[in-house]
């Protein structure tokens, strides 16, 4: 297997148009969230963005949204595609090495076919990650996919508990756990919707 760890791992992927993550448009449940009004616009984190269908949704909605993608084309695609009525911050970085000025700097982070595509022994590192960026009271809302037995990856095989456990060790609530309605066909069954807040203490 390629190295998942490094960006030309993932330029490859988009310039052989091997992209089955990419769902063209944004995440469904995502704009069920979004147009919901139970999370007013605030500073958003987007981790592992890809062309950025929904870093845009919410950018639309009044979030200031900063856009993260490891590789160079996504990066691209994502700057071509930015408009005034869906202004974003777009940054080419590592997730795992971005600046220290980002800590504690968001109000929400989201994801989705990010904590799937990660090396799995750097998962530990991810929840880190995650807990160190968000303010106190910050909003984390990620799709986990793919739950199941699946082998090899990337997409690597999710457990929800995987991500809500260890963020519990770091003070993190549990709001919602579903397995949602709105899933994209094929999907369905095999994602659940995990929102959980930082404490604030």
């Amino acid at each position: 297997m390629s190295d998942v760890n490094l960006p030309s791992f993932w330029e490859e992927s988009y310039r052989q148009g091997s992209t089955g993550w990419d769902l063209g448009m944004p995440t469904p449940v995502f704009q069920r969230i979004a147009e919901s009004g139970k999370f007013p616009p605030g500073k958003m984190l987007v981790l592992c963005a890809g062309r950025g269908y929904d870093a845009r949704l919410f950018a639309r909605l009044g979030f200031k949204v900063t856009a993260v993608d490891f590789a160079e084309e996504a990066v691209n695609e994502m700057q071509e595609l930015n408009d005034s009525q869906a202004f974003m911050e777009v940054m080419q970085a590592d997730i795992f090495d971005l600046p220290v000025f980002m800590d504690e700097e968001f109000d929400y982070i989201l994801e989705y076919t990010c904590f799937c595509a990660i090396d799995p022994k750097r998962r530990a590192d991810y929840i880190h990650s995650v807990s160190n960026l968000l303010k106190p009271g910050g909003i984390y809302i990620a799709l986990a996919f793919p739950i199941g037995g699946r082998t090899g990856g990337p997409p690597f095989a999710v457990s929800p508990e995987e991500l809500i456990e260890p963020l519990n060790e770091q003070g993190f609530e549990l709001v919602l756990r579903e397995v949602p309605s709105d899933s994209v066909p094929g999907r369905e069954g095999i994602e659940e919707l995990i929102i959980l807040k930082k404490s604030t203490n």
